[in-house]
């Protein structure tokens, strides 16, 4: 009578972990979805720059570069003319 009882108890635990299972892939279906509304729902309120703003800030930070490139050249040849001065 015992291996019978056992044989239940092996069967009830099979379909225990067949449920558990089956929840855990519908949970990943639902928090997939969850996460792509939630990410559609944060790009609602995402204030886009016009062009306007694009080209305004794509010129500052050409000429920020420019600046910083002429910065690095001179202090390069100041530099250069310091190690000359004594060698």
């Amino acid at each position: 009578m015992a291996k019978k009882e056992e044989v239940k108890d092996v069967k009830k635990e099979k379909k225990n972990t067949e449920v558990k299972k089956t929840k855990k892939v519908k949970e990943k279906k639902v928090k997939k979805e969850s996460f792509f509304a939630g990410v559609k729902s944060e790009l609602s309120k995402v204030k886009w720059p016009t062009k306007k703003e694009v080209l305004k800030y794509t010129a500052a930070t050409v000429i920020f570069i420019v600046v910083l490139v002429i910065f690095f050249v001179l202090l390069s040849l100041l530099m250069s003319f310091i190690k000359g001065a004594f060698n």
